[in-house]
């Protein structure tokens, strides 16, 4: 089950379709690709809800889809990724009903509430930049709402033990990237298995740019091995 990035304001699921086709030709495994609702029109906690319903609605209907409900792994990239892991962490918290086999995040935003190193050093001039970050932020949390609330922020609040295994990537020129490695840190903490890589070379968002060149295709095809381990 895949959620599109683009700062929980932009981006849709048919910006992604490549994305999907990719994951699953590469894997060989169904790929659900989920458009949510988007800021500022529908702000927090609307993306987060409906990255769970998304979730619950799939293993009720499992034989529908031809999947396995015990094997269904939540991922995306950015702010889907953050989707993902939220989704993760909500469905383990709850203590009953479903939980993912795994999450799949790619450089995801897990701290609204504090400024990491990495972003002062890569907040100009690699693709997303710090006013970028602000204006996303501030059309997906209302004024006033709580960034460390752990549905906003996944970096807080505590981890439960049932939160699934993850793989989780940074870029190495990413003001996000430090901020993602605490939360690999903590998941491993918590006693979650974690897989976590550092494209050292690549920028935020490459993701989408896996077509484009031979270096995003060659990172995106690791992640996508990571994966198909995950499902198989």
């Amino acid at each position: 089950m895949f959620f599109h990035g683009g700062g929980w304001v932009i981006g849709s699921r048919a910006g992604y379709d490549h994305v999907g086709r990719f994951l699953a030709e590469r894997t060989g495994h169904r790929v659900l690709s989920v458009d949510y609702r988007l800021a500022p029109e529908d702000p927090f906690p609307a993306a987060v809800d409906d990255a769970l319903a998304a979730f619950d609605d799939t293993v009720a209907r499992a034989r529908e889809f031809g999947v396995d409900p015990d094997r269904i792994v939540v991922g995306g990239d950015s702010a889907g990724a953050t989707l993902a892991a939220v989704t993760a962490r909500r469905a383990a918290d709850r203590g009953d009903g479903p939980v993912p086999a795994g999450q799949w995040l790619l450089y995801p935003a897990t701290d609204l509430a504090a400024r990491h190193p990495s972003r002062d050093r890569f907040g100009q001039g690699f693709l997303l930049t710090d006013e970028d970050i602000v204006w996303f932020q501030d059309h997906y949390v209302p004024s006033g709402a709580d960034r460390t609330d752990p549905l906003v922020s996944v970096l807080y609040g505590t981890v439960a033990a049932a939160t699934p295994p993850a793989h989780l990537v940074t870029a190495g020129f990413d003001p996000l990237r430090d901020e993602g490695e605490r939360y690999a840190e903590k998941l491993r903490a918590a006693g979650v298995p974690v897989e976590a890589v550092r494209e050292a070379d690549l920028p935020h968002g490459f993701l989408p740019f896996v077509h484009l060149g031979p270096r995003f295709g060659e990172a995106v095809s690791e992640s996508a091995k990571a994966l198909q381990r995950m499902l198989d």
